[in-house]
């Protein structure tokens, strides 16, 4: 079945809605659904918990992530109640219950009605319309949040129950078809990160000559080294630099010093795209040079702890922030190799604990590696650069799948649930095998 239009439509009165089918009725969510405002002790309960960090952000998918925050009050829900993530709208959490629990007070606990199916109302707070409406209303600049005094208002498009049912049908084969494409290419692209972390740490260890001889190394991540290397540590070879901290009076919109932060270091290079400018007295050591290395030292996300990028002369002269570390050393090229291989892998021990998570300077600088002959070093980077072009190539092409398909997801849900297509007609095909 190919769905298509209906045959028929009307003017919603929303703009952002448009025209919906001429047999589907507008109203407010506060009157076809109810908010469930119970409050229980997460503690006294025992009920299961669950974070919005356990919702899969535009899948509504339920993932067992660590539990960052199960205390003080949190909401109850039932089964069958819709969950939305009222703080950051805009990273659409949003969950069907399967089962009792409780879940923190900032998300809201939707129970649908007769008028309004459950599965029909999740997916119609999932479409991308909907999210960004709700992310128009926030307030708070740090810690946006969304209020049911605006969500409620916001208009629901309701087809008959029936037609709400054959809806989430339809989107449940079809997520559940374009989801299992989405889990292939993601684990693809672990593979290829996997394949590029192994390269770069089998050359920076064991160098490309597999018939030199080698020596014991005494330090237990690198094993045998090539005989003509040395053992060092990272302070020995270069400078580290903490970066700036300035306060929010500091940041202007126009001019100013571009300050590097994490959310600039993807994929072990720089992403602009997301900026913060400074005009305050900035110390000399702190102002960027080519080859710097830029590394991540202290993040909330502990996954996020020593990423690194190799910095170019596009950023000389400009800085970076307080939970940055910038490593300066005439090695720069090889040691940003080094610190994109498994180094972080044997040693994070000395800088991830329950209690700890940040690389010090001192921590990094006593990290031991394996250092070959300088015209050795030129050899061995100018390989990396090529075998790893290559495999960021490949997986340049497999984000692009999936960003192609995220959004082919995403544009799916929104136009079957305002009325673009109609899927009245879907036949699951196993029942049209029955």
């Amino acid at each position: 079945m190919k769905p298509t239009a209906y045959g028929a439509y009307k003017n919603s009165g929303s703009p952002w809605l448009g025209e919906i089918p001429s047999h589907w009725s507008v109203k407010r969510l506060k009157f076809t659904s109810d908010l469930i405002n119970s409050k229980v002790s997460v503690e006294e309960s025992s009920l299961p918990y669950l974070g919005l960090e356990h919702i899969e952000s535009w899948t509504g998918r339920r993932n067992d992530g660590e539990i960052v925050n199960s205390e003080g009050l949190a909401s109850s829900f039932l089964a069958g109640d819709v969950l939305f993530g009222k703080l950051r709208p805009y990273l659409a959490k949003v969950h069907l219950a399967q089962q009792d629990g409780l879940i923190s007070s900032e998300a809201l606990v939707v129970r649908g009605s007769e008028k309004l199916h459950a599965e029909f109302l999740k997916y119609y707070m999932l479409s991308r319309d909907f999210i960004n409406i709700v992310d128009s209303s926030t307030y708070g600049s740090k810690m946006p949040r969304a209020s049911w005094d605006f969500i409620g208002n916001l208009p629901v498009l309701l087809p008959d129950v029936t037609e709400q049912q054959a809806i989430a049908r339809f989107l449940d084969f079809k997520t559940e078809q374009i989801d299992a494409l989405i889990a292939k290419n993601k684990i693809l692209l672990e593979k290829l990160a996997e394949n590029r972390t192994a390269l770069i740490s089998h050359a920076v260890t064991k160098g490309l000559d597999p018939s030199v001889p080698m020596k014991e190394s005494g330090v237990e991540w690198l094993g045998e080294i090539p005989e003509s290397w040395k053992t060092t540590r990272i302070k020995f070879l270069g400078s580290l630099h903490l970066g700036l901290t300035y306060s929010p009076d500091d940041v202007v919109s126009d001019g100013g010093t571009l300050v590097l932060r994490s959310s600039n270091v993807q994929n072990g290079g720089l992403d602009l795209t997301d900026c913060v400018y400074v005009s305050c007295d900035i110390p000399q050591k702190i102002l960027t040079k080519p080859d710097d290395i830029l590394i991540c030292s202290r993040n909330g996300s502990r996954a996020l702890i020593g990423k690194c990028a190799l910095l170019t002369e596009e950023v000389a002269g400009q800085t970076f922030g307080a939970f940055m570390t910038v490593l300066r050393s005439r090695h720069a090229r090889f040691l940003y190799y080094v610190l994109n291989s498994t180094l972080f892998k044997f040693q994070s021990g000395r800088f991830l604990t329950s209690t700890i998570n940040q690389l010090t300077t001192q921590t990094l600088g006593d990290f031991e590696i394996a250092l070959p002959p300088e015209d050795e070093q030129e050899v061995i980077v100018s390989h990396l650069d090529n075998v790893t072009h290559a495999i960021d190539q490949q997986a340049s092409k497999v984000q692009q799948v999936l960003d192609r398909l995220t959004e082919y997801r995403s544009a799916l849900i929104t136009n079957t649930v305002t009325g673009k297509i109609d899927v009245r007609g879907f036949c699951h095909p196993l029942s049209a095998a029955t």
